[in-house]
């Protein structure tokens, strides 16, 4: 006795049976198409997955009813041209989802089909990341202006992987171009859109390959080799890597006061130069402690005079550099009312009669942890400017035996970052230490001074780090090295010199590795421009993970060119999952499902 199984689950994808009109018809006139199958299928996200080539102004309309579909092209039909409908794995069984994958229609309006392809990957350019759903195009116009200018002579678009193949290709020379296509009309002509753009022009072409399939007699025994042949097309391994042109449209976004002593410009680009400001109802020279981000993209002003402080709205002339409509920067000048902006449920906590007024301190955040690393320095971070502070009252000690002895240490203001100051020096492993600072050692621009800091840690031993040498290859002079954690995410940064990038003190774990060429040495990876001619900044993964633990030592030769871009990146790492994965998981997740049933 048992439960009924219901039989294997099905994984058979449909059959295609036949179509009006036919697969590679010549001189077709037709705009409709009607596709049948050998059973009840469904059409999945049609709009992002099939496409039309030669594209189509007007979005074709596609529906599905029980075995068949129909496409109906609403655009007029170009003369002598090859027309593809790609359906991609858009087309599933009704009852599983079983794709029938890559599964292209193709007909003809003139006396042949073209046949050639390109194919390839499209990675972001910043990251490798897989890129889905983007449209990527030919032009044979081999000009740039083509690609803002014209539509794509044919286009493809990318699956789950980033994979693309650019399908019923005339013989000829093309220019290749990614395009998030905003406004649906197959060119770049918003600043927006994401782009990509192979740096040569390709000549599609084919040669004919042969492989050897196996007929068995029974599991063990060999009956037949056969060798087959069959037609290969070139390139297939074009890799385009998108990006996002930066936007440098210059102009102020907003003012605001939130706090008396304290107001902010933001404004909507980096820029070499800060703002001038001329006071109306105040004498601007010596006012404020200037606060700025390392592009001057936002400014904080703290007000330095407490009659200031006290204005309820401080009047001001500001000047700046504004991207006028031809894109070009022209001195701009505004007059900037700023009241302090009263914060909802911002309330003065109210005092019993008699209370004496508490004593206000300046605010400090001090980064001391417990169990200290030996290449981090201690950093203090204030609530407000530091107007002065004095070096003598602030220790640092070390346990020597019993007692507390004083250590050597420099003590310095941030550059960047002018609120905060770190504390430096070459630590000994293993042993205590205690950081102190008397009260009132630091006092700010407004009076307020600083509370007593007593922090005791311990410094950590080498024997609990790890250490990782890379010799690299392949790599510009400029490049950097970044370990990643399993997010994807910075954790340590080095310079590569002389093919060289040694991290010290590694704590044991998992690591991922990725290298920048910084073209242009500023420590960031930058995008491209097209109008330019620049492509972004070469960006390259260990394709493998790293396993440190303490006391481990290892050194990795590394040919950033060695491995195809595509395939670079560690799995785990990709956000972009393929498809194919997704489904296979569904499933199995139906077989236990029905395991766990009975059936």
């Amino acid at each position: 006795m048992g439960n009924p199984t219901g039989g294997p689950i099905d994984v058979t994808p449909p059959k295609f049976v036949g179509s009006i009109p036919s697969i590679g018809t010549l001189n077709n006139t037709k705009k409709k198409i009607v596709l049948e199958f050998d059973e009840f299928i469904k059409i999945e996200n049609a709009s992002e997955k099939v496409i039309v080539s030669p594209p189509q102004a007007l979005s074709p309309e596609i529906k599905q009813n029980g075995k068949k579909i129909s496409v109906n092209l609403l655009d007029s039909l170009k003369p002598n041209s090859t027309y593809t409908i790609d359906f991609s794995d858009a087309i599933v069984d009704n009852n599983e989802g079983n794709p029938l994958g890559s599964f292209a229609f193709t007909f003809s309006t003139g006396t042949k089909i073209d046949t050639l392809e390109v194919s390839g990957y499209l990675l972001d350019a910043s990251n490798l990341e897989p890129v889905k759903g983007m449209l990527v195009g030919l032009h044979s116009n081999l000009t740039d202006s083509a690609f803002i200018k014209l539509p794509f002579d044919r286009v493809s678009r990318t699956d789950s992987r980033g994979h693309f193949t650019i399908k019923g290709v005339a013989p000829g020379t093309y220019r290749v171009f990614g395009l998030q296509d905003a406004n649906q009309n197959f060119a770049f002509d918003q600043k927006s859109e994401a782009i990509a753009v192979y740096g040569s022009p390709v000549t599609p072409r084919f040669e004919v390959r042969s492989k050897q399939d196996t007929i068995w007699r029974d599991t063990i025994t060999v009956d037949t080799i056969l060798t087959k042949r069959y037609t290969h097309y070139l390139p297939d391994d074009l890799i385009l890597r998108t990006f996002k042109e930066e936007v440098k449209s210059q102009y102020l976004i907003k003012s605001e006061r939130l706090n008396p002593n304290k107001f902010s410009l933001y404004f909507a680009a980096a820029s070499t130069t800060l703002p001038s400001i001329k006071g109306i109802n105040f004498n601007e020279k010596d006012a404020f402690f200037v606060e700025k981000a390392l592009k001057n993209d936002t400014i904080h002003y703290w007000v330095k005079d407490s009659v200031l402080i006290k204005k309820d709205t401080l009047e001001m002339s500001l000047n700046y550099l504004y991207t006028d409509t031809l894109g070009h920067l022209v001195p701009k000048t505004d007059t900037l009312y700023l009241a302090v902006k009263k914060l909802k449920g911002s309330t003065v906590p109210k005092r019993k009669k008699g209370e004496p007024e508490p004593i206000k301190l300046l605010q400090v955040k001090n980064d001391v942890p417990q169990s200290m690393d030996v290449y981090r320095n201690i950093r203090l971070e204030f609530e407000e400017p530091v107007a002065d502070y004095d070096k003598n009252a602030i220790h640092l000690q070390q346990k020597v035996d019993s007692l507390w002895k004083e250590a050597p240490f420099i003590f310095r203001q941030d550059t960047l970052h002018p609120r905060e100051y770190e504390l430096v020096t070459e630590w000994e492993p293993e042993k205590e230490y205690r950081f102190a600072v008397d009260s009132a050692a630091f006092r700010s621009i407004y009076g307020l001074h600083s509370g007593k800091i007593e922090s005791k840690f311990k410094v950590r031993s080498l024997d609990e780090y790890a250490t990782l040498y890379f010799n690299i290859t392949g790599a510009d002079s400029t490049a950097y090295v970044e370990l990643l954690d399993a997010q994807d995410k910075p954790v340590r940064k080095v310079k590569a010199v002389n093919g060289k990038a040694d991290f010290y003190f590694l704590n044991p774990g998992k690591y991922y590795v990725r290298l920048i060429n910084d073209s242009n040495g500023n420590g960031v990876w930058d995008t491209g421009n097209f109008e330019k001619g620049i492509q972004p900044e070469e960006v390259f993964y260990y394709n493998q993970v790293l396993e440190l633990k303490a006391l481990w030592e290892i050194e990795q030769d590394w040919n950033v060119r060695g491995v195809s871009l595509e395939k670079q990146k560690p799995d785990i790492l990709k956000k972009q999952k393929p498809d194919e994965k997704k489904k296979k998981k569904t499933q199995n997740s139906r077989t236990n499902s029905n395991s766990r049933r009975g059936f």
